[in-house]
């Protein structure tokens, strides 16, 4: 008896899916952004996306899932610049490139960056667990680098969960304080500027005392 034809291939999303979840998605992240998670709602996602609210729950179960899924994607861009140190590279330079990186992430991804700060600010209720299994061995691990690298000479002492602190939130600040920024700082090119001060900051500090002489 000839066997039915798989149905797989049917359940697989046409392109009508994919890019109404990418509008949703891209909706959500500028209504999460602007509103925070408590102060967002279906309706002003599905207004932004141009859809209707059932049109909405056909693709996501509700705003928490929306939101799970926006901060699971986010996690895996914000830790790509601290998986991206090399051991073997130079311990300043890597550092430094660093904190390059995590500065044109607040300049290109701003609504990113203050969908994780209201997260963090409300005790991380959905991403709790995800920053202690993901985020903290990578963090101990980065640790462990820099301290092997101090213990080596090659980089001043500093306390590296300080460190990486300091980077986020100097970094960080622009975009999540952007609008202060813009007023206090007008017209210029802020991310030029921000970038000279805070490499010559942490040259300074990360420098071992024979790099001074």
């Amino acid at each position: 008896m000839p066997q039915a034809p798989a149905v797989q291939a049917s359940r697989k999303p046409s392109r009508i899916q994919l890019r109404n979840r990418k509008l949703i998605l891209e909706a959500a992240l500028e209504v999460f952004s602007a509103h925070g998670y408590r102060g967002t709602t279906l309706d002003q996602i599905a207004a932004e996306a141009g859809l209707s609210k059932p049109n909405i729950l056909y693709y996501f179960e509700g705003k928490e899932e929306i939101h799970v899924t926006l901060l699971n994607q986010l996690l895996e861009a914000w830790l790509a610049p601290l998986h991206a140190i090399d051991p073997e590279g130079d311990p300043l330079e890597e550092i430094l490139t660093y904190v390059r990186r995590k500065l044109d992430m607040s300049r290109d991804l701003p609504r990113e960056s203050r969908l994780f700060a209201n997260e963090i600010l409300q005790g991380a209720p959905r991403m709790g667990p995800d920053l202690e299994s993901v985020l903290k061995p990578l963090v101990d691990q980065t640790a462990a680098l820099i301290e092997g690298w101090i213990a080596q000479g090659r980089l001043a002492p500093v306390d590296p969960r300080h460190l990486l602190f300091s980077i986020w939130a100097t970094t960080q600040h622009y975009a999540d304080f952007e609008a202060q920024v813009g007023v206090l700082m007008g017209a210029r090119d802020v991310h030029a500027e921000a970038m000279v001060h805070l490499d010559a900051m942490f040259r300074r500090l990360l420098t071992p005392e024979r790099g001074l002489a």
